[in-house]
């Protein structure tokens, strides 16, 4: 099976978005997502695919998860994640982008999360990352970072492996 990771960047109150919107605008986890998935495959729900600004992502194999049978262009489209990654192979590595409830249901599949951890607790939010239980997880790196011109919060990459 291909090796599945989870990217998201999430608030201190495990918050990942409202109305369809990223809750923060931080140029260094952009940076991070774009090195980790660029040359992978991507997986996101539908949603979080029309909330691209520029539709799919380049350099990337994207895949979008929906029942309704409509075409996403320069995506694939299955209508479950199973399906989805059925069609990957075996040494393909694969990000799951969200949006909640995909996350969701690809947390207990997944090999390793790649979490942005903002440290702030926004007042607006409507989709949140599901609950991680530590105690099937490692951490394997933590990077921490101060406010700056660019990111008005402080936040920190942190790396799991799933323990096996």
């Amino acid at each position: 099976m291909s090796r599945i990771s989870i990217i998201v960047a999430i608030a201190q109150n495990r918050a990942i978005g409202f109305e369809n919107k990223l809750l923060y605008w931080l140029p260094n986890d952009l940076k991070r997502f774009k090195s980790l998935t660029i040359g992978h495959t991507i997986i996101m729900g539908r949603k979080t695919f029309e909330s691209l600004p520029k539709g799919a992502l380049p350099n990337r194999r994207n895949i979008v998860l929906s029942r309704q049978n409509i075409a996403f262009e320069g995506a694939e489209r299955y209508a479950s994640l199973e399906e989805a990654l059925m069609q990957c192979k075996e040494e393909e590595e694969v990000y799951v982008i969200g949006g909640a409830s995909v996350y969701q249901e690809a947390l207990p599949l997944c090999d390793k999360l790649c979490i942005t951890l903002v440290e702030d607790t926004p007042q607006k939010a409507d989709a949140y990352f599901p609950e991680i239980n530590l105690q099937e997880w490692k951490e394997t790196n933590r990077d921490a970072h101060p406010t700056d011109e660019k990111h008005l919060y402080p936040y920190q990459f942190i790396d799991y492996e799933r323990i096996r």
